[in-house]
């Protein structure tokens, strides 16, 4: 379910911040750069952090700690658009279209899904197997 399966926490962030560089810069971006500046974008409140250079690639966001991990929040809304784009699980292109409607933009309904979608991967992180899409659709299906 990774767009960047096999990449280092540093490597990954570092591409969020060499394409919101470009992005800003008025640069050509890749087609996955582009995507990754269009949820920074969305999210002013992490451009701090995207901006930060070296001070983000080894920043810790425990849970304890009460902060948001701003690059998993935004990796999460790559990982449902991926998801969407693809209807992989089967399905979930047509609730994400329903949640939009309900909560009045993609983006707010992205919101929504990210708490399931979070739960499922962390299951199947813990249990070493692969998510389970039927209970992962069944999550978003409550919303």
């Amino acid at each position: 379910m990774s767009l960047f399966a096999g990449e280092s926490r540093e490597q990954l962030r570092q591409r969020y911040q060499e394409a919101w560089r470009k992005f800003s810069a008025q640069q050509p971006l890749e087609p996955l750069e582009a995507q990754l500046a269009a949820v920074i974008a969305e999210h002013p409140e992490y451009l701090t952090w995207v901006e930060s250079g070296r001070t983000a690639l080894g920043a810790e966001f425990p849970p304890e700690g009460g902060r948001n991990n701003p690059f998993l929040h935004m990796g999460l809304h790559l990982a449902l658009r991926e998801q969407v784009a693809t209807d992989r699980p089967r399905g979930i292109a047509a609730l994400h279209a329903r949640l939009s409607r309900r909560f009045g933009s993609a983006h707010e309904a992205e919101h929504r899904m990210l708490e399931p979608l979070a739960e499922v991967l962390w299951g199947a992180q813990r249990s070493g197997r692969p998510p389970d899409e039927a209970d992962y659709l069944e999550r978003l299906q409550r919303l």
